[in-house]
């Protein structure tokens, strides 16, 4: 039996708009660094990690052209 993957449905944002917190499909939250965790371990669909010019690692939608489903565009929760 294979394990159906979460994709985050929702986002918390703090004052500066910078996203600190995710709702998965399954209605877990999920801070940052837990979020990360996970997206690198595989159990997240549609996004990946990156590595910023800061040397900080992040969370970004995976590039499929579709502008509605940009983590920035997640509803908030």
């Amino acid at each position: 039996m294979s394990m159906q993957r979460e994709s985050f449905v929702a986002v918390q944002k703090n004052g500066d708009g910078d996203i600190t917190a995710f709702k998965t499909s399954n209605g877990r939250t999920l801070q940052y660094e837990q979020a990360l965790q996970e997206v690198r371990n595989g159990s997240i669909e549609g996004v990946n990690v990156f590595k910023g010019k800061d040397g900080d690692f992040y969370i970004r939608g995976d590039a499929d052209g579709d502008p509605t489903n940009n983590l920035d565009s997640l509803p908030m929760f």
